[in-house]
């Protein structure tokens, strides 16, 4: 999934905070596997990545779309170049770099669950710096 409320909320230990939709495919994998990673895109080349994997997987969560089309799941990592973790999860080839967490804590925020994690392993794959959403000069309304 491409995350738009993310960030750092202890140094000792090293604990992040993501916000997940409730009924987010992504939320019942976290949940599952109490393990998650964050792929940090480039600035420089990372938009792209962005544009493959930002629609839901789950072709129901789209308003508008025909009974077909509703239907469909998309398997968003065959859209980018990866590799799992020993952990399991996904970490994508051409991000600036990755991070992986335990979860430590679920907390329901509304429509979204902010899911605190432990950071247990990372890596900066190259220089540079991250993409934001005002990078891209999306907005997400939810």
């Amino acid at each position: 999934m491409l995350a738009d409320w993310f960030m750092q909320v202890s140094f000792v230990p090293r604990l992040v905070a993501v916000a997940i939709e409730n009924d987010a495919r992504t939320l019942r994998f976290v949940r599952e596997a109490r393990v998650f990673s964050v792929n940090l895109l480039h600035a420089k080349d990372g938009a792209e990545i962005a544009r493959r994997v930002v629609m839901p997987a789950d072709g129901g969560k789209i308003r508008g779309r025909s009974d077909a089309a509703s239907l469909q799941v998309h398997d968003k990592l065959s859209r980018v170049r990866h590799s799992f973790h020993e952990s399991g999860v996904p970490l994508l080839q051409d991000a600036l770099g990755w991070f992986v967490c335990e979860v430590e804590q679920f907390v329901p925020t509304g429509d979204h669950t902010l899911v605190i994690g432990g950071v247990t392993d990372g890596s900066m794959l190259r220089s540079g710096n991250v993409l934001t959403e005002r990078d891209l000069g999306w907005e997400y309304a939810g």
